[in-house]
């Protein structure tokens, strides 16, 4: 029979290895016959030499594509045991799913074995998507931006600090006070002059074209070496709208009222935003806060107190005035007997000493047992407005006595106590606490009938209401009779917060006092009372 070997031992004929039939009663009776049979062809001669041969291809790396041939007499490989021309069938050959299936290679593989099958593994391309800078921007929007530039820069050997408002308002698209953050941001080496490679490396090679624009704002007030803003990084921005707003012109003569409206532009800021709380403002916070419209808002408004959020000067005029008034020695200071008298004396004994025990919140005035301007920002945010998220969390803080992280009606009882006698002493018809309680768990619903925790607050319009009931007597006196003309306002403009409606009530209430104050020539005792009933 004629043979053909290769290099591979998997590629042996085989008919090489086919037997004349054999009984199967026969490998029955004696199992090892197929061995002996087995053993017997291994002993021939040419078995041997084919041996031989196949190892020492092995050895020397022989090309598999070159055959040789062993003529290989089946007469003499194989004693004639069986009959002639009765050798069974070969099993059908199939091209897949069969393990002994033996692909043909063209060379050797990579291990440089004639026995190993290798094969090349397809590598896919997988295109770029981690920038550490920021994706790169499109090569169109890129020429846009180079064609701003030029018409820009266009005769100029560079922008000074004056001439470069138009580039950050056209190409940039960032309010027009933010030029002077971003010309300093270029301008490392102080030259107080920007040319247009410059602008071009940082906000193009620098990717700031394609990032949102809360990102560019964090990147360029933040310090090098800092992942948050702190409060000293907005004052420049402060500076320069107060310098350029047409509506805070009249404050160019009273430099310090130009430092405290940024002041407490800045603390609102903070107090809305930060609510972390830890005085360093995150780039998700910024982003997840109104911040960043109320920035573009006034720079499109020339009516400052149109833009209610953090930059009115209403508000800002309420604030400092109402601080003014409490602060009776002008120290820029505030004592326990100080704050007792906000609001003609609303608040109770009790809740005064949780806020000078700085449970709410640590002050920052470094002197024990007053109040800075910073610490009363953030109290009359929050006490004038108890159903925002800070005012909530501000609150919530004092009446947790324990710390525990709910409100238990022990809690609210012992507060509540100090409301009942002032009740008492005004000759009110009192509300025991049994019924407080009821209409407390009434109006908030919380998922636990025993307690009321922080998510509850949240998830309850009316829960500002539960704080005034418990330690402000004026505004639960007010909210028991509630005015239908009032409630039908609020409801004609439900955008507005509890804060804005008290700012603009005050704003009024004060313009009025200075006016008779003028006129009477400093007298204002007739508008010595508050809106709100007096205690």
């Amino acid at each position: 029979m004629e043979m053909e070997i290769v290099g591979d031992v998997a590629s042996l004929d085989p008919d090489l290895l086919q037997l004349p039939e054999l009984s199967p009663l026969a490998l029955k009776s004696n199992p090892f016959l197929a061995e002996q049979l087995f053993s017997l062809w291994l002993s021939l001669p040419e078995t041997g030499r084919l041996v031989k041969n196949l190892l020492a291809d092995v050895k020397t790396g022989t090309s598999t594509g070159n055959s040789m041939s062993i003529n290989v007499s089946t007469t003499n490989s194989l004693p004639s045991m069986f009959p002639a021309a009765s050798t069974p069938p070969l099993s059908p050959r199939s091209t897949s799913g069969s393990p002994r299936t033996v692909k043909q290679r063209s060379g050797l593989s990579s291990l440089g074995s004639p026995l190993k099958i290798v094969s090349e593994p397809v590598r896919e391309v997988i295109p770029q998507f981690y920038f550490k800078n920021g994706r790169p921007p499109p090569n169109e929007l890129k020429e846009l931006c180079l064609f701003a530039i030029d018409k820009h820069f266009y005769g100029h050997l560079g922008l000074q600090i004056h001439e470069f408002k138009a580039v950050t308002k056209e190409i940039c698209k960032l309010p027009s006070f933010f030029s002077t953050a971003l010309f300093r941001k270029i301008d490392i080496n102080n030259r107080g002059i920007v040319t247009g490679d410059q602008f071009v490396n940082y906000w193009i090679g620098g990717n700031m074209l394609t990032v949102d624009l809360a990102t560019q704002i964090y990147t360029i007030l933040k310090q090098p070496d800092c992942r948050y803003l702190t409060q000293d990084d907005f004052r420049p921005l402060l500076h320069e709208l107060l310098a350029s707003h047409p509506g805070l012109e009249f404050l160019q003569s009273t430099p310090e009222f130009q430092e405290r409206y940024a002041e407490t532009v800045i603390y609102r800021i903070f107090y809305y935003i930060n609510r972390s709380e830890t005085g360093r403002l995150t780039l998700r916070e910024l982003k997840r806060g109104n911040l960043i419209a109320a920035m573009q808002h006034v720079d499109e408004e020339e009516d400052i107190n149109k833009v209610l959020r953090y930059f009115s000067y209403e508000h800002f005029y309420v604030i400092y005035c109402k601080f003014w008034e409490l602060d009776t020695d002008h120290d820029f200071l505030i004592d326990k007997e100080n704050l007792i008298r906000y609001g003609n004396h609303a608040l109770t004994y009790r809740i005064v000493d949780r806020i000078f025990s700085q449970v709410p919140r640590k002050f920052r005035s470094r002197v024990e047992g007053k109040m800075g301007y910073e610490d009363f920002v953030y109290f009359i945010l929050s006490e004038e407005d108890k159903s925002s998220e800070p005012g909530l969390e501000y609150w919530f803080k004092c009446i947790d006595l324990d710390g525990n992280g709910v409100l238990t009606p022990n809690e609210m009882q012992f507060f509540y106590e100090e409301q009942l006698h002032r009740m008492e002493c005004m000759t009110q018809e009192p509300v025991l606490f049994e019924d407080i309680l009821c209409q407390i768990f009434d109006m908030i619903g919380p998922e636990n009938e025993g307690y009321i925790t922080l998510r509850d607050l949240k998830g309850c319009k009316l829960s500002g209401n539960v704080f005034n009931i418990l330690f402000n007597l004026n505004k639960f006196i007010a909210f028991e009779s509630r005015d239908p003309f009032l409630i039908r306002q609020e409801r004609e403009n439900p955008t507005l917060t509890e804060w804005d409606r008290f700012a603009h009530r005050e704003y009024i209430r004060l313009s009025m006092e200075e006016d008779v104050e003028d006129a009477s020539n400093g007298s204002g005792d007739i508008w010595d009372e508050s809106f709100e009933a007096p205690f």
